[in-house]
């Protein structure tokens, strides 16, 4: 086992971490090793006690075998995470973020293209000021135009435009987070490109800040335009979660009344030509239209209803406000 990196004065092994620096991987054997020796440099240069953890998203190849073997090593700094198989990087890092002991968390990919240099500026920048997280953005991206670049510079304003959330990079890994924060915002599914809109849903202050970006050396991208369609549907969810989460009536209760009110105008009008000028309504394909309507939206109305109990239970069961404290000023 080569040495990776000789610390001047080692952290004590139990020694609880200020910083916890998050890296979930999948299938990067040949990369973590480098990226492990930048974020030891890097964390004795934070002067507070730190930790790494890896988390691995259930690699098929040696990824976790290069990372246990230098734990004796580094003892209380270096942790890895298995995961049983393939959860996706939404998992991986809540994960991370269950596992991590430090105040402040910072999350980076495993590819080498974050690079890990900025991490201080990242964790400066959030103590320094009020903000709950910093978000990265990538200068300079060496990344390819088609696949990548412009499908991202897309994504980026259709979020903004649609959450309200607007940043110039959603889809950079590099970002810090007060410890609270992260454990906090209910991560599942593909929602980790969504994290700033989530910490926003959280009443956060997030504020971003100009990131360098290096080119993949090693392995291949995880990304390819077939996630557009998951993307979608993930934005879709989390709109319904940002603006009626709390009062899902009102949404499906405007879509209900709205298409009751369409099917009782047309069916009054039918009756109004049974009654006043005897046409012959059966065969109409407006009564079928006006009954359609007139019983989607009972549905809708019924959906939201059900919905709302569901929130009650959800709330009360739990114990949870449907609120966030900030401070409490005495």
């Amino acid at each position: 086992m080569h040495q990776v990196y000789q610390t001047s004065q080692p952290q004590k092994k139990n020694a609880i971490p200020v910083v916890s620096i998050i890296i979930p991987v999948y299938n990067e054997q040949d990369s973590v090793l480098p990226l492990l020796r930048e974020l030891l440099a890097v964390g004795e240069g934070l002067n507070v006690p730190y930790e790494i953890v890896f988390v691995d998203d259930g690699s098929k190849d040696n990824t976790v075998a290069v990372l246990k073997q230098y734990i004796p090593e580094f003892p209380g700094t270096l942790k890895v995470v298995e995961l049983r198989r393939n959860y996706g990087q939404t998992a991986a890092m809540a994960a991370g973020f269950s596992e991590a002991q430090g105040k402040v968390f910072v999350t980076l990919d495993g590819d080498l293209q974050n690079d890990p240099q900025d991490i201080p500026l990242l964790i400066h920048h959030l103590l320094d000021t009020e903000c709950d997280m910093v978000v990265g953005w990538r200068q300079n991206r060496q990344d390819a135009v088609i696949s990548r670049k412009i499908p991202s510079y897309i994504a980026n304003r259709i979020i903004g435009k649609l959450t309200g959330v607007k940043f110039r990079d959603y889809g950079c890994s590099l970002k810090a987070y007060r410890r609270e924060l992260a454990q906090e915002m209910p991560l599942y599914g593909e929602l980790h490109r969504f994290i700033p809109v989530l910490a926003s849903m959280e009443g956060a202050r997030i504020e971003q800040v100009p990131v360098n970006h290096r080119a993949r050396i090693y392995g291949q991208s995880k990304y390819n335009l077939s996630r557009t369609f998951k993307v979608i549907l993930d934005l879709m969810m989390l709109l319904f979660l940002k603006r009626f989460f709390t009062r899902p009536l009102h949404m499906f209760g405007r879509v209900g009344m709205l298409a009751s009110f369409m099917g009782l105008v047309i069916l009054s009008g039918l009756v109004i030509e049974k009654l006043v000028f005897h046409a012959n309504i059966g065969d109409r394909p407006l009564l079928m239209l006006g009954v359609l309507l007139l019983f989607t939206g009972i549905q809708f109305i019924s959906t939201g209803l059900l919905a709302e109990l569901q929130i009650r239970t959800y709330f009360e069961s739990q114990q949870k406000p449907p609120y966030k404290i900030r401070h409490v000023h005495q």
